[in-house]
């Protein structure tokens, strides 16, 4: 069986719900944040004058400066204070969430958005460092579950809401809701939160900060570009650099003394296992469902707005399995619990493929129901993982490195689902063609998608009867 690591012997695990409650709202307002764009870009691309490749830029480059930051946050989280990074994080959100309400033109808010990703990622891995520090046993399981739900709260509520304020005051709206959020959040953090960080301090390593942020970076902005010509220059040129800067952060860590990422890990069966799991979650589950509204707007007619209540079937039924896995019996080891998820996500997947522009959007629920409750038991599995696969004290490095792969996973997951989706197929002139291609790419994407998600649930079972090293 995996060994996950322990609690330190004697530390106070404190009973208030506000240890709960504060990153659980965090985790809300950044995976709302996310969402946002989804259901208001046709009025947030008019507004900011953006043409085609901003369009994509407009709804990706969160992604950029969330994957980038997350393991760096975490990191800098237990050795210099994960409430006083939290702290920081929402006050960058705010500061980055105006400067999009605020923004003149596309790369103004491209610029916001990437730091919104960035602030994001310090809220997330802080959130679930501080809820690991706080308690064990049970009640660690309990939290870490709760906290997995607002993953899929998140993702169900932020393009309702957004679509809402679009049509009550303009899509600026959102953002301005957001950045008072983010300071009532920052608020919050300092009066509630318990101050936690390492017994011992690492200190800054930043060649390897430096290193990996910039390796992320260059690997999701190729991802980005690569959208508009996988073989342009550009991209060639930002995968080769990634894949230097990326290979440059291993030989660091493996060679420094106190490394931001201890790469002696990997050896951990229970650590392969967040990471591997958090990567298929995003490539396998998240790309697919986030093209989804795509689809439904283009291919069957819905307004973004109703688009994003059909999807709330698959992140509202994530929230709630997620919320209830604590029921589960305590025997039930995590790594046969995420290979449920990833199957029960891959059965789903499979449930939906037979798009057509003709059907009703109904017939799309059975999958969408059974995909969300497997998403939910994932996500619940990833966050408890995620901090008992590390050191007692490195629990928001361990969230920083499972989002990471997660968001990296996901950003790679829409735009190869996209590349497929719309390059799989030729279609004629005319919506009818547009939407028949549209379709027939999303099938084929759809299929992708849960084989690699069973592949996930298979090395899930082999990676957790491993024994370590």
């Amino acid at each position: 069986m995996t060994a996950l690591a322990t609690p330190r012997a004697g530390r106070r695990v404190p009973g208030t719900a506000a240890v709960v409650a504060v990153p659980g709202a965090a985790t809300l307002l950044a995976l709302m944040n996310y969402c946002a764009p989804v259901s208001t870009l046709t009025e947030t691309a008019a507004g900011l004058h953006a043409g085609p490749t901003a369009r994509i830029w407009v709804m990706s480059s969160i992604s950029l400066g969330l994957a980038a930051a997350l393991l760096a946050a975490g990191s800098l989280a237990d050795d210099h204070g994960r409430r006083r990074m939290f702290v920081i994080g929402a006050a960058a959100l705010a500061a980055s969430s105006v400067a999009c309400a605020a923004a003149p033109n596309a790369p103004v808010f491209i610029a916001g958005r990437i730091g919104q990703g960035a602030a994001s990622a310090a809220l997330l891995a802080t959130g679930l460092g501080i809820i690991g520090a706080s308690f064990e046993g049970p009640r660690r399981a309990h939290a870490t579950g709760t906290w997995g739900a607002m993953l899929g709260l998140g993702i169900a509520l932020g393009p309702i809401a957004a679509s809402l304020l679009t049509a009550a005051g303009g899509w600026r709206l959102w953002y301005w809701l957001a950045a008072a959020s983010s300071l009532a959040l920052g608020a919050a953090a300092l009066r509630a939160l318990p101050e936690s960080r390492a017994a011992h301090r690492r200190g800054l390593d930043l060649p390897g900060l430096a290193t990996m942020s910039l390796g992320i970076a260059a690997l999701l902005a190729a991802v980005t570009w690569g959208r508009t010509g996988w073989t342009s220059p550009g991209v060639l040129g930002l995968l080769a650099a990634s894949a230097v800067l990326l290979g440059s952060f291993a030989a660091i860590e493996s060679r420094r003394r106190e490394p931001m990422l201890d790469l002696g890990l990997f050896r951990r069966p229970a650590f392969l296992l967040s990471i591997a799991g958090a990567l298929v979650t995003g490539l396998a589950v998240i790309g697919v469902m986030s093209y989804l509204a795509t689809v439904l707007d283009v291919a069957l007619g819905l307004t973004p707005f109703t688009a994003s209540l059909v999807l709330a079937v698959w992140s509202g039924l994530s929230f709630l399995t997620a919320l209830q896995a604590r029921r589960l019996p305590a025997r039930l080891a995590a790594g046969h619990l995420l290979a449920a998820g990833l199957l029960l996500g891959a059965l789903g997947e499979l449930a939906m493929l037979g798009l057509a522009p003709g059907p009703h959007w109904a017939r799309l629920i059975p999958g969408l129901a059974v995909a969300g409750v497997g998403s939910g038991l994932a996500n619940a599995m990833l966050a408890r993982l995620a901090v008992e696969s590390v050191p007692a004290d490195r629990g928001s490095m361990g969230s920083g490195a499972n989002n990471t792969a997660r968001y990296t996973g996901a950003a790679l997951g829409v735009a190869l689902v996209g590349t497929v989706a719309t390059g799989s197929s030729g279609g004629g002139p005319g919506a009818a063609s547009t939407a028949r291609a549209l379709t027939h790419g999303t099938n084929v994407a759809l299929l992708l998608s849960a084989i690699v998600a069973f592949l996930g649930a298979a090395l899930a079972v082999l990676i957790r009867d491993r024994r370590p090293a």
